[in-house]
């Protein structure tokens, strides 16, 4: 009786466990694997022993059990083809590699021998390298995602029978090295798209840098036309720049989910995801009936979720996003699973005024009945409304207009703007570790640090009686007219920022929509 060891790995939410994969060799034949695999666990013999003929190896016709452990945590999927194949190729004499549990081994086989890509290589590599393993063997499509991990050897194999002769010393297949920081430092900056590209629009240029400075939520309404949709593509561009340490966990996110293209390797751009409205709770937070993936508001970890028409999205849809948007990280629970998946992200919405979306436009005229404007704002929550900071009236740019329009400032421009608004937020915020902009703040950081003067509170009370504008206003105005502060490097909030923050809360006006409700 012959016993081999190997070692694949599981993913839990976005982090990897360590799966040890026993083979035993006895006489007779027969197959069994146990320790809670799924179906494409289960299935794995037929494609292993098709790939070995392929190979021209030949496949071990002899009683062989299987043992994946832990047996409690559930096996899924095809990746655990190659270390079984391994594992029953070692176990029966034909692979001779003293140091095989010194190395981490994931990869799909096809029943011609070849080696089908994975998902969540990245996060297998950073638990390999946490637990001391030597190198790491994954199909050649996720060699450059596993080997941004430094101190580890990746190995990107084609094939069973190229793994076969490297474990057995007569092929050599060189690791893969990647120099993380240059990789990150030398595409950090490039973008398809830049804010130069849009011609007029100057008032909501300037608050999209007030959001991405202060890290705000914000809600575009305008008419069809008006380059809610072209402006916020252009978001990610004017973000601060993702850390090393962010882009790693940004990568990891998207790696699990199987949405790195292939050969890719660090994502350094900030995410930008837009889910269409047809889309299902489950599909935006993440989950699943047996294994959980992330969802939408995963994905735009560290990025921006941006919602098209949000009032043409479900109301289940939109109600499951208020706990992630507080938290900045939603929780999945099943019967079979409970998993964590990071979800901070910038919320990003547009829609139109009304239902014909030609309210308040100044040449078209709206053909909506009397009190449809307000039932087709109220398909949005005022507890969803409540976490949105920043709502900005954005109308189209007349052809005159349009065709005059000096070339505006470049996305990095205005970048180095926010980024050095939140470097001053990064010292503010240093010893508290669960606030890091000012969109986080509570009302223990807005009374420290947006204390208003004699002058700027009559100037708040003003607007606030005279616009009709509702009490939930109120702490977003003083988060939005920090922000402002701080774009300008004052100490204290001003009269003119809080002018300014006033001027970005349209909807709370008492009179938005009133001339079609009268």
């Amino acid at each position: 009786m012959a016993l081999i060891k190997t070692y694949g790995a599981a993913v839990q939410g976005i982090e990897a466990l360590i799966i040890t994969i026993e083979v035993s060799v006895n006489n007779g034949f027969d197959f069994s694997i146990v320790g809670l695999p799924d179906t494409a666990v289960k299935e794995s013999f037929e494609r292993v022993m098709s790939a070995m003929k392929q190979s021209d190896l030949k496949p071990p016709h002899r009683r062989i059990l299987v043992n994946m452990s832990p047996a409690d945590v559930r096996k899924e999927g095809a990746a655990y083809d190659l270390p079984i194949a391994i594992g029953m190729l070692a176990a029966d004499g034909q692979i001779n590699c003293p140091n095989l549990d010194r190395f981490l081994i994931m990869g799909e086989l096809s029943l011609d021998g070849s080696l089908l890509p994975i998902k969540g290589a990245l996060p297998m590599a950073i638990k390999a390298r946490e637990l001391g393993f030597e190198g790491m063997i994954v199909p050649k499509a996720n060699v450059d995602e596993a080997a941004v991990v430094n101190k580890l050897k990746v190995y990107g194999a084609d094939n069973l029978r190229q793994v076969f002769d490297f474990l057995n010393g007569s092929q050599t297949i060189d690791p893969t090295e990647i120099d993380t920081r240059a990789e990150f430092a030398r595409s950090v900056n490039d973008f398809p798209m830049d804010f130069i590209e849009v011609k007029g629009q100057e008032l909501v240029k300037r608050a999209f840098e007030v959001a991405c400075a202060g890290g705000h939520n914000i809600l575009l309404i305008g008419p069809p036309g008006s380059g809610k949709s072209m402006m916020a593509k252009r978001l990610p561009s004017i973000l601060p720049p993702l850390t090393l340490a962010e882009a790693l966990e940004t990568t990891k996110i998207h790696s699990v989910a199987g949405k790195l293209p292939s050969g890719s390797r660090l994502m350094t751009a900030r995410p930008f995801r837009s889910p269409h409205h047809t889309i299902s709770p489950v599909a935006l937070v993440g989950g699943g009936s047996s294994h959980p993936m992330p969802g939408e508001i995963s994905l735009a970890h560290n990025g921006v979720l941006f919602l098209d028409e949000l009032p043409e999205f479900s109301r289940a849809v939109l109600e499951v996003m208020r706990q992630p948007l507080e938290d900045r990280v939603i929780n999945i629970s099943r019967a079979k699973y409970s998993v964590d998946y990071p979800a901070g992200f910038m919320l990003v919405a547009s829609m139109n005024p009304c239902p014909c979306g030609y309210y308040n436009h100044p040449t078209k005229h709206c053909n909506c009945l009397p009190g449809q404007v307000n039932r087709y704002l109220n398909r949005i929550s005022g507890p969803l409304m409540d976490r949105i900071d920043m709502q900005v009236e954005i109308l189209p740019v007349p052809f005159d207009d349009l065709s005059q329009a000096s070339t505006g400032e470049t996305s990095q421009a205005i970048r180095q703007r926010v980024i050095a608004a939140r470097e001053i937020q990064t010292r503010r915020y240093a010893e508290d570790k669960s606030i890091y902009c000012n969109a986080q703040m509570q009302p223990k950081h807005i009374a420290k640090y947006s204390a208003l003067d004699s002058e700027c509170s009559k100037i708040l009370r003003d607007a606030m009686t005279r616009l009709d504008m509702s009490a939930r206003a109120y702490d977003r105005i003083l988060r939005v007219a920090r922000t402002i502060a701080d774009l300008d490097g004052a100490e204290n909030i001003g009269p003119h920022h809080i002018r300014e923050a006033i001027s970005y809360r349209n909807l709370d006006r008492a009179s938005w929509g009133a001339t079609l409700t009268k």
